[in-house]
């Protein structure tokens, strides 16, 4: 599975599998805003696709309805989507960092978490 090759309806579906557990083709849904939502044949159709990739499961039937699971995770998707990202950028977070910061989407409580995450690593790597 190519975690980074979610459409953007798959990767809604994941997001809902992943905030809420196992659910219904219903549940999945339920999980879209009312003015956004699709026709319940679109999201069988798109979870049947994921089932396919492997990245959903059915876990149990309940009445006549299949009940599904994420198979990747959160963590992995996103791992490998930013590793994608940065493939971009010849593996270069600085041109990333200087457009989230130029864009405002890059809040001083992110880059105090960033420096932090970074203190931490160097702890880590300095020799025993």
């Amino acid at each position: 599975m190519d975690y980074a090759k979610f459409t953007p309806l798959e990767l809604q579906i994941m997001q809902a599998l992943w905030d809420r557990g196992a659910i219904s083709i219903r549940e999945i849904l339920e999980a879209f805003p009312e003015r956004e939502r699709p026709a319940y044949t679109t999201i069988q159709t798109t979870i049947y696709r994921l089932e396919a990739k492997a990245a959903v499961r059915r876990v149990r039937k309940i009445s006549n309805a299949h009940i599904f699971e994420a198979v990747v995770t959160r963590g992995a998707t996103v791992r490998r989507f930013l590793d994608d990202l940065l493939r971009l950028f010849g593996g270069r977070s600085q041109p990333v960092m200087a457009h989230l910061i130029e864009s405002g989407k890059l809040s001083p409580d992110d880059i105090r978490e960033a420096q932090k995450a970074l203190r931490h690593l160097a702890r880590k790597e300095k020799p025993q």
